[in-house]
């Protein structure tokens, strides 16, 4: 038997593949719509892709489920527990609890284990050529390293109303009636690590195992005491906040998202014509370098997303295709870079990329604002904004400054003052700095904050130095 985790850092997402060796066939388990990852690791142990499954309806990326099966011709299986308002709108064949997927020698069970989401499966997996037991089990976002998926996330980005109270009930017995009946020994590999949004502790540890979660996980001692309100009152403290995206990602997934099919590769675009469509407002240019480069001179009316391993999360926070409708331009240093972006887009359903350039020369730009914290006091500002998680701005902040998270500035702006100038922060500057491109180009008057809060505290142990030393 074969299993391999297919690990993406920009969303902190594990999906895994399956092979029976003996037999060559295989099963993707929580894929992404970017395949050739797949395709070409099944290829390379000489294997067919028979096979597309997922733990649940994911809110953080889009399912690669049916791009990969209309690739491949895989058989889609997806679960139907979880009642009425939680199933799949595509086909594909429904999982119960106890049913069974059968590739060679492996068997493959689903597990009902409900609490992150009501129709959540979790994956026993069973290596028929060594024990007629199980010793895997594919968590997905039930069971982290250290951490739980979140139950409230169906409030937070799904428009739920008080479901987490009922999500945190279905964890506890999942764990108990579920997780904490397997033998110590069985392997736990979940479907996130460290920097998820769907657990608040997730640690880096890419697997586990049920013995090692059982004495030393935070809810372990809960469990043991049967002390379910004392669990639920943990699990529900302090839950980062969720990205306002995550509620697109769940329709989309439930609905079944979009297959695009073989995507040619994107060219380089001529300057002139570009231009040419900035004036007239038909395409949106992505500029992705750091916040430094970008606050010397950007494109006017550009959103900025920066290279690296955050391309999908920080596009989800300012590019909404159910509304934004402009085709993107990315800057790139080259081909290769453009693709490369443009897959991570298209994990979070930006599908829709003109081509790229390697220069902002020959566009109009402009010079983002910016203000120094010695300014800040004098700075005659309609809001201070504080871009970061609750969770940072809890710990310490700007006196007077409007929490509103990244993730969430464009889908709140009831929250923003309509008129005058928002002065925004994050810790370092650059979470700022992509939002405040998209505020920019929504018509918001805003001035960055150079260096962001991290420079702010710095002045202000400078300021507090100066008194003492007088």
């Amino acid at each position: 038997m074969l299993i391999e985790r297919i690990y993406d850092e920009d969303l902190a997402q594990a999906s895994y593949l399956i092979g029976c060796q003996a037999k060559g066939e295989a099963i993707v388990v929580d894929g992404r719509r970017d395949i050739a990852v797949y395709q070409d690791l099944a290829a390379k142990n000489g294997m067919k892709i028979i096979a597309v499954t997922e733990t649940h309806i994911h809110a953080d990326y889009l399912s690669g489920t049916r791009e990969l099966a209309a690739a491949t011709g895989a058989k889609i299986y997806v679960s139907g527990e979880g009642g009425p308002d939680w199933q799949y709108a595509f086909d594909g064949e429904r999982l119960y609890d106890g049913d069974t997927i059968t590739l060679g020698n492996i068997s493959i069970q689903a597990v009902h284990t409900p609490g992150h989401t009501p129709e959540h499966l979790s994956f026993l997996v069973t290596d028929g050529a060594f024990s007629d037991q199980p010793g895997y089990l594919l968590s997905g976002d039930f069971v982290f390293s250290g951490d739980l998926g979140r139950p409230d996330l169906l409030d937070e980005a799904a428009g739920g109303v008080d479901t987490r109270f009922l999500g945190a009930k279905q964890l506890f017995v999942s764990l108990q009636d579920k997780f904490l009946t397997l033998p110590d020994y069985v392997q736990v590999h979940p479907a996130h690590g460290a920097g998820s949004a769907c657990g608040k502790a997730l640690g880096a540890i890419p697997s586990s195992t049920v013995g090692y979660e059982r004495l030393y996980a935070w809810w372990a001692p809960y469990l043991a005491s049967n002390d379910e309100q004392g669990f639920i009152d943990e699990l529900l403290d302090g839950q980062p906040d969720a990205h306002a995206y995550f509620g697109r990602m769940k329709r989309e997934n439930r609905e079944g998202p979009a297959v695009m099919g073989e995507r040619m590769p994107l060219t380089e675009l001529d300057t002139v014509d570009v231009v040419t469509n900035l004036a007239a407002d038909t395409v949106t240019f992505i500029d992705t370098r750091p916040n430094s480069e970008v606050h010397e001179g950007t494109v006017t009316g550009s959103l900025n997303v920066p290279a690296g391993k955050s391309v999908a999360s920080y596009g989800a926070w300012v590019v909404n295709p159910e509304t934004d409708k402009n085709p993107l331009v990315l800057l790139a240093a080259d081909q290769e870079q453009a693709q490369e972006m443009w897959d991570h887009m298209v994990r979070v359903g930006i599908d829709n990329v003109a081509g790229y350039l390697t220069s902002i020369d020959g566009l109009p730009t402009t010079t983002p604002k910016l203000i120094k914290p010695k300014e800040l006091d004098g700075f005659d500002a309609a809001m201070v904004l504080d871009v970061r998680n609750k969770t940072e701005h809890t710990a310490g902040h700007i006196p007077g400054s409007h929490q509103l998270s990244g993730g969430r500035v464009m889908w709140h702006l009831d929250q923003l003052p309509a008129e005058g100038t928002i002065v925004s922060y994050c810790q370092s500057g650059v979470r700022n700095s992509v939002a405040a491109s998209a505020l920019r180009r929504a018509g918001y008057d805003v001035v960055e904050l150079d260096g962001s809060y991290a420079a702010w505290t710095m002045w202000q142990q400078t300021q507090q130095n100066a008194v003492a030393a007088n």
